[in-house]
């Protein structure tokens, strides 16, 4: 990944836990390096297909000088965050906070807190089977679009489907969206289980009816195996109904356990897994 490159942005600010310090204030400075794609703005030259880096300094003077944190490590964390979703062609950021005049006592040159934050792309699974069904996914679609941590890159339409699992219960409408966050797995687990209870969801019975259901099927190629979370999603590949409207938007994502693309994914389910999917008819 290409860089940009800032150092030592001077800025006058007033975070830090003691009072005198959010009152006086003292001097942070800045180092930051941005990564992105420059490539077709070094080819063709043109300033819409690269960030100006002006922008970026003056962005971020504005936001740590306007803010107050107690900690720098809030500082870095909120700065980051801030120059990501404030800048769509940025994909990842080490940003650094210096506070050479910080009150220690003892001689020292600065201190400082380094952190490096990115987005990442997760493909989840969204289904429904009570109530205005379309209504409750699109929803939860829409509360995942309005959170500045999210970006929803693209969704699936709906497809008809048999409840999965012993209980009897209505048909299922099923989709998939692919999302880029800078959440990390347990933070996207959470806001998800937020907007699940949001739209009413109750866990009285495992594989139960439900208003939503929105489960984490990728987070990049990250395996995660704990009690709270499994990425990639334990039984996605014995179910139909979560791999064909994913393989709509990600065909050739490869499971990174399985070793197998989505695609050949849903092949294998559909020659020889259950069926569950009754309309593969995208509805709108």
């Amino acid at each position: 990944m290409d860089e940009i490159i800032i150092e030592n942005l001077k800025v006058y600010a007033y975070h830090g836990v003691y009072q005198e310090e959010n009152e006086k204030g003292q001097n942070f400075y800045i180092n930051a390096v941005l990564y992105m794609d420059t490539r077709r703005a070094g080819n063709e030259d043109k300033p819409e297909f690269t960030t100006s880096y002006g922008d970026v300094c003056q962005f971020i003077y504005n936001y740590v000088g306007k803010n107050v944190f107690k900690l720098i490590e809030a500082v870095a964390e909120k700065t980051a965050e801030a120059v990501l979703c404030e800048f769509p062609l940025i994909d990842a950021i080490t940003l650094e906070i210096r506070k050479p005049e910080a009150p220690i006592g003892l001689e020292f040159q600065s201190v400082s807190v380094r952190v490096t934050r990115r987005w990442h792309m997760a493909c989840i699974a969204v289904g429904s089977n009570i109530g205005d069904r379309q209504k409750y996914i699109e929803g939860g679609i829409e509360a995942l679009a309005q959170d500045n941590k999210c970006k929803v890159v693209k969704s699936s339409e709906l497809i008809r489907t048999k409840a999965y699992g012993e209980i009897e219960q209505d048909e299922f409408l099923n989709g998939a969206l692919v999302v880029k966050t800078l959440y990390t797995p347990e933070e996207l687990l959470n806001k998800i289980l937020e907007i699940e209870a949001a739209a009413g969801r109750e866990r009285r019975e495992h594989w139960g009816p439900r208003t939503l259901d929105m489960d984490i099927i990728f987070y990049d190629d990250m395996i995660i195996n704990t009690d709270a979370l499994n990425i990639p999603h334990i039984d996605m590949q014995n179910r139909d109904f979560v791999l064909e409207p994913l393989a709509r938007l990600v065909p050739y994502v490869v499971h990174p356990v399985l070793g197998k693309t989505v695609i050949q994914l849903l092949e294998e389910v559909q020659k020889s897994g259950e069926k569950h999917v009754i309309d593969s008819e995208y509805i709108h």
